[in-house]
């Protein structure tokens, strides 16, 4: 291959590594963002023992934005105001 062509493909590429770095960086902020709205929500919610309060700031926090997340469709979606039951 020509030198030519070796620079012309790196310029070809650049912009799209450029854009791929930029959306996982986003990406890994809306995931930290989210990982720490349902911590600080787990803390405030009531639950109906104290045991489960701490099991899941524990699952939050130990498997991080995937413990979340679980947290977000068991616990948060089921109850949306943190109401005891």
């Amino acid at each position: 291959m020509a030198t030519s062509q070796i620079i012309g493909q790196q310029a070809f590429l650049f912009p799209f590594i450029v854009i791929m770095i930029a959306i996982i960086a986003i990406l890994a902020i809306l995931l930290f963002v989210f990982w720490i709205w349902m911590l600080v929500d787990c803390a405030k919610r009531d639950f109906k023992k104290e045991n489960e309060k701490i099991v899941w700031i524990l699952v939050i926090a130990l498997v991080h934005w995937l413990g979340a997340a679980v947290y977000y469709f068991v616990v948060k979606n089921s109850n949306p105001k943190g109401i005891s039951k």
